[in-house]
């Protein structure tokens, strides 16, 4: 029985093949009225910034720090107005759920996507949203900030925004984690703001520094890709091994840091007794391959999502 709903509720909210809307629906802009009457009734609000540039057509990426539950209303409340068109968002599944709230939830095009499978059925959800023309609401951080203070971001937010060509649109939210602290509710008084920046877009060669941001310890590379990638990974910072895919398992005599990949996995497994402890948000590996095209294409793979696919 649930997966039956479950199924209906995802074919409901982004079914495939057709087209996500992009307009601002009486329901979204009901939801945009109340959400602004709500927030200047309980606290004093400031919006400034490069609003008249916001870019009206064309895939958009959103990208605020996280700081309430607060900051979602501001965003939508203030910027969908600004656009003139809808924000798409991707939020858990469990939202969906509930009897009233869940219809809501749908219309004002929340995307549900299941805890588990996050990191894979969020990307190409957030992808297709994007390829299709829209605007894409992301806090790079991940979770709510429980400091106050700006968290490092995700690498998702570049990759997506390197896979899709769509500029970001940078939104700088403070005050609201006084206003609707965390585990708590909202304490009426005080100050919100929101500021918006100029939006832009990633030049290509941004890969190479992703890479070199990377944790990773190992990086593996199809054979023919070894020689364009060199330039990259010289410059990793935690790289200890290249790992080299060859149907024969071989690894470049030219490279002291390269092994082959059966040499790897018979060496790459730890001793019985001895786990190795590692956040689920680390990177675990990059795969490297030549795609269709012969390009080098890479994926980054975190702990969580191979866990995720392991179970």
């Amino acid at each position: 029985m649930n997966a039956a709903r479950d199924s209906a509720v995802t074919r409901e909210s982004h079914p495939d093949g057709e087209p996500l809307q992009d307009g601002i629906s009486p329901l979204i802009g009901l939801t945009m009225l109340v959400a602004r009457v709500a927030l200047r009734s309980l606290t004093r609000v400031t919006v400034d910034g490069a609003i008249e540039q916001i870019p009206k057509t064309g895939p958009l990426i959103l990208a605020a720090n996280h700081l309430s539950n607060a900051d979602g209303v501001l965003v939508g409340g203030w910027l969908t107005q600004a656009m003139g068109r809808r924000i798409h968002w991707l939020g858990k599944r469990e939202m969906v759920e509930w009897p009233i709230l869940g219809r809501f939830v749908l219309g004002n095009s929340i995307h549900p996507v299941d805890r588990g499978t996050a990191d894979i059925e969020a990307f190409r959800l957030a992808r297709r949203i994007l390829d299709e023309g829209h605007v894409l609401m992301v806090f790079p951080e991940g979770t709510r900030s429980p400091t106050g203070g700006l968290q490092e971001a995700k690498d998702g937010l570049a990759i997506l925004a390197l896979k899709t060509g769509a500029p970001i649109l940078p939104v700088g939210i403070s005050g609201t984690d006084r206003f609707w602290p965390r585990g708590s509710r909202p304490h009426p008084g005080g100050r919100i703001a929101m500021r918006v920046g100029d939006a832009f877009t990633l030049p290509p060669d941004i890969t190479q520094y992703i890479l070199e941001d990377s944790r990773a310890a190992a990086l593996v590379v199809s054979a023919p890709l070894v020689e364009p990638l060199r330039p990259v990974l010289d410059r990793l910072k935690g790289l200890r091994q290249v790992v080299v895919s060859a149907p024969d398992g071989s690894a470049p005599a030219a490279d002291p840091q390269s092994v082959g990949f059966a040499a790897f996995l018979d060496s790459a497994a730890p001793a019985a007794g001895e786990p190795v402890a590692c956040s689920p948000d680390e990177v675990a590996f990059w795969l490297y391959s030549s795609g269709s095209t012969g390009a080098p294409k890479g994926a980054r793979h975190v702990h969580s999502s191979l866990r995720a696919t392991a179970d």
